[in-house]
């Protein structure tokens, strides 16, 4: 065992962790205030669900040995059965299986809780841990295995996909499209004024989501090494090029350097250098988070064009920035790995997770749409979903505009409804 290492493994596994409520963060702030602890939910209600799942059977179906045809993991290690704390992984990095599966089960965590703000203000609580309980088994747990098991299609054709550009991004990202076209358009749509409640709250979610990303990214080399430092270099250079990046083009397009554009853009070079940082150098790293920032920008504004109803542009972020990463690492990779042949497999890689996770999303949102409704009712969905299903607000008022007490204010009976409305 090699403590340096193990250490490193376990340090990147809590940063990774972080990302979950940094992500609650950065979406919480994105909706209106009615369903703000909605959409906090939705991200932190993986860390439960998708826990107790790996530990059953997702890390064996996605880590445990090939059953053949490099599509998914045996069940031997059921519950974790047949590891003990001193047993190492098979590679040459020297740390505890345990280290490794917890590392991977933040991964697992995080992908599905990507999803929740393209169908923020708008579905069944209850259905979306259905959903996301169905999605990381038949959709993550297989794909992490081609991706990321030596016996998995992917790893043999030599795609490279370092910290999850397929597995993770364009998995999640177009899962969500998938399920946003099942579900449907929030009402008002286009119509009504759907900004951001708490543009500093996105700003605070970016920078978690930033910090964790270090971990996410270096991490994924598994031993604090050359690559993990490359890695970790790549990751900031893409982050910061990509947040000017996106400032650039909609300064251009539309007259304003904004802060949601600044938080949009790190979070798309994150993205992008994902899949590319360790086989990629400062510069090619620079270029990446350039044309990702910029890109991503404008594929933001494809759901007016397009007329799909991608609350908090997961789309135009997650799905195009990891095609982009993993695509571009097939141009841009050094030391003689890139070129045509590496970009070919790059894209038979997107390409495949990205029509295996369509599909599969999309008939897992009808199953769950059949069997218990996606949708949350328009009563509830008007009226915030906070209320309807978590019989809390965001924000208490009640004390605003005055210091009488509940006992003494003689209108004390009328403010309940007074508070309803301005929640509403």
């Amino acid at each position: 065992m090699n403590a340096a290492d193990t250490a490193f493994v376990l340090i990147s596994a809590a940063l990774v962790m972080l990302m979950t409520p940094g992500l609650a963060f950065f979406y919480g702030g994105m909706v209106r205030v009615k369903s703000a602890l909605n959409m906090l939910m939705m991200s932190f209600v993986s860390l439960g669900i998708v826990t107790v799942l790996w530990v059953l059977f997702g890390y064996s179906l996605a880590f445990g040995d090939d059953i053949g045809a490099g599509l998914l993991g045996n069940l031997d290690h059921i519950g974790l059965k047949g590891i003990r704390p001193d047993t190492l992984t098979g590679g040459k990095e020297g740390i505890p299986v345990f280290a490794f599966a917890l590392f991977q089960m933040m991964f697992a965590v995080i992908t599905p809780a990507l999803m929740s703000g393209a169908l923020a203000d708008r579905v069944k609580f209850s259905a979306w841990c259905l959903f996301i309980t169905l999605w990381v088994t038949v959709v993550y747990f297989p794909v992490a295995h081609w991706v990321w098991q030596p016996g998995g299609w992917l790893f043999k054709l030599k795609v490279i996909d370092f910290a999850g550009g397929t597995a993770v991004h364009i998995n999640a990202g177009v899962g969500a499209l998938a399920a946003l076209l099942v579900v449907g358009k929030r009402i008002g749509f286009r119509k009504d004024p759907m900004r951001p409640h708490s543009l500093p709250l996105v700003m605070l979610g970016a920078g978690l989501l930033w910090f964790g990303w270090f971990g996410f990214n270096a991490g994924s080399a598994l031993a604090a090494n050359g690559t993990a430092a490359n890695m970790a270099l790549n990751t900031q250079v893409a982050t910061g090029a990509a947040m000017l990046g996106w400032l650039a083009y909609e300064r251009v397009r539309h007259g304003a350097f904004t802060t949601l554009g600044a938080a949009s853009g790190a979070v798309a070079g994150l993205v992008a250098i994902t899949p590319s940082g360790a086989a990629v150098n400062a510069f090619g790293a620079l270029l990446i988070g350039v044309v990702a920032g910029a890109v991503c920008s404008w594929a933001v504004g494809l759901k007016f064009r397009l007329g799909y109803d991608d609350s908090l542009d997961v789309i135009g972020v997650h799905l195009v920035g990891g095609l982009l990463g993993t695509l571009l690492v097939g141009l841009l990779a050094v030391d003689g790995v890139g070129g045509a042949v590496q970009l070919g497999r790059q894209a038979a890689g997107a390409f495949a997770v990205l029509a295996y996770s369509f599909t599969v999303s999309w008939l897992l949102a009808k199953l769950v749409d059949k069997v218990i409704g996606f949708r949350a009712a328009e009563d509830d969905e008007v009226a915030g979903l906070d209320r309807a299903f978590h019989a809390e607000t965001a924000y208490d008022h009640s004390a605003v505009g005055g210091t009488a007490t509940r006992d003494t204010s003689p209108t004390s009976q009328e403010a309940p409804q007074h508070h309803k409305k301005v929640d509403a």
